[in-house]
């Protein structure tokens, strides 16, 4: 006996209802401003005919009575889960043709929904955000389905990836959700934008004037707050940046990343690594340079690219291992730690130790960056995350000093006693606790003070800091102190990283047993 072709007729009518959120008019109107729609970001992402959507039919139950008569498709948002790239993801994308995809209890069920489903099956969650914040008309209940959403992203953080696309707005308590996922990709331009207050309330508390771009676009979050990792120039772009991400990344926290063990050791020496070294130590070495010579072609993906350039992190493969990268860089602030690259450093240290994936620390630095701002600010406070997150980490750790490495600064990057399982230097490595000029002053201060004669005087402190550099400025002196495993031959670095990554796959390390660290914060 034949299904009744009348329900197949019901559900089809529906399912259109449904996905023609807001009508075609709506829709046609979003692409004359170069927006995709909820559904359209959705078939962006996962391959052809693999998502599965959750609770298409789900209405709300609000209270108000005005409400309660009021249709909204698929209450708003599109969840489920599919494949991306033939690997299991889960997603949830507001959708603003419905109700401005604002959030009402029923709503965030179908993300809460969406989130659960990601870590009983231990796969990645992606959430776009484009709403207009919370549902006036459901008050309590609305505030309620945020706090159950927030409780989801900290019940999974570091148990599976979450991945947060700004491609509209996202104010007041909605911004909180992607500030707990992992990685941030805000596009630019439109209506994309992330703030918790507006300009208007701003002005009446503050009497502060601003623009809706001085508080929430992505060239703020980027460069400013360092709220966002990512900028992407449209949607499509911004799902392009995801997949990428995901390329790195485990599906879980019990699972190891992607590495492609396939592709051979190169263990051949790199001759173009010596001619992009300086002859002075004064002078900058762009790390970039240096961070594609030992990566595999192309496959640097930096992250929070525009926000505390004088560090660069990212992820890359070397010979086929994924391994996250933690990088000085002399030519912007010499390559000092400070505040902003204390944090971005800490973060991204814990989130690869999350998800199991090796970290590469290329050293230049002469130390935290001096200053009345940054001693105010919690230069100290902020400096202790990083060595926090590098101590409490347990993935393989390779640590290449290639110049400086002064002070706890040095300490701050990653040292053997901080937990590096190997520690490469160049020749040209300085390793000290503090700048020579700035030592022998300190060491020498009286000897040279009683020397009355300018021309002698700085002859002997000239003499003196030979000495000193002899001495103590150069990675035999700490190799000798057991705090080197090897000096190595500038050609030879992407062969012995690769070679210590290799080796050390398959590290375990088990720690005392206890609830979680205090970390800095």
């Amino acid at each position: 006996m034949a299904i009744d072709p009348k329900l197949i007729e019901d559900l089809e009518a529906r399912r259109e209802k449904v996905i023609l959120s807001g009508g075609q008019e709506k829709i046609d109107k979003r692409h004359a401003k170069g927006d995709w729609t909820a559904r359209e970001r959705i078939s962006g992402l996962f391959d052809d005919g693999s998502f599965t959507e959750i609770g298409m039919h789900t209405r709300h139950h609000c209270s108000n009575f005005g409400m309660q008569k009021k249709y909204i498709p698929g209450e708003g948002v599109v969840s489920g889960f599919g494949l991306v790239d033939g690997r299991p993801v889960a997603a949830a994308s507001s959708d603003f043709l419905a109700q401005g995809g604002s959030l009402g209890y029923m709503h965030a069920m179908k993300i809460c929904d969406a989130q659960n489903y990601s870590m009983k099956g231990g796969m990645p969650i992606l959430q776009i955000n484009d709403s207009g914040g919370a549902r006036l008309q459901e008050g309590v209940e609305a505030l309620s389905g945020y706090s159950n959403v927030f409780y989801n992203n900290v019940a999974a953080s570091g148990v599976v990836p979450q991945i947060s696309l700004i491609l509209g707005p996202c104010a007041g308590g909605a911004a909180y959700s992607p500030a707990l996922t992992d990685f941030i990709i805000i596009r630019q331009g439109g209506s994309a934008g992330m703030y918790i207050t507006g300009p208007k309330v701003i002005e009446q508390v503050t009497y502060e004037k601003c623009t809706m771009d001085d508080i929430g676009s992505a060239a703020v979050h980027a460069s400013v707050s360092g709220n966002a990792h990512f900028v992407a120039s449209s949607d499509e772009h911004a799902l392009q940046i995801a997949k990428a991400i995901l390329s790195y990344l485990p599906s879980n926290n019990t699972e190891d990343p992607p590495h492609d063990l396939s592709i051979g050791l190169d263990l051949s020496d790199d001759d173009g690594m010596n001619e992009i070294i300086p002859e002075s130590n004064s002078t900058p070495l762009d790390v970039q340079k240096v961070i594609s010579r030992v990566c595999d072609t192309d496959s640097f993906l930096e992250v929070h690219k525009d926000f505390a350039k004088n560090i660069v992190i990212g992820f890359g493969r070397v010979c086929g291992v994924v391994v996250g990268i933690i990088a000085n860089q002399p030519a912007v602030k010499a390559g000092c730690l400070d505040i902003d690259a204390s944090d971005k450093a800490a973060r991204f240290i814990r989130c690869c130790d999350c998800f199991n994936v090796p970290i590469l620390n290329l050293v230049d630095v002469p130390g935290f960056l001096p200053g009345k701002q940054q001693e105010r600010g919690g230069i100290i406070r902020h400096g202790a995350k990083m060595i926090f997150a590098y101590a409490a980490a347990t993935v393989p750790k390779v640590t290449m000093i290639l110049r400086k490495a002064y002070g706890g600064a040095y300490i701050a990057m990653c040292n053997k006693d901080l937990g590096a399982d190997v520690v490469l230097a160049w020749p040209t490595a300085e390793i000290a606790v503090m700048g020579a000029p700035g030592a022998i002053p300190v060491l020498y201060g009286r000897e040279l003070r009683a020397i009355e004669d300018p021309v002698a005087r700085a002859a002997r402190q000239a003499e003196l800091l030979a000495e000193y550099m002899a001495a103590f400025y150069n990675p035999y002196a700490a190799a000798a102190a057991n705090q080197v495993t090897e000096v190595i031959n500038p050609k030879e670095t992407r062969a012995r990283i690769a070679l210590a990554l290799r080796t050390l796959l398959n590290k375990r390390e088990v720690r005392p047993a206890k609830k979680h660290g205090n970390m800095p914060l």
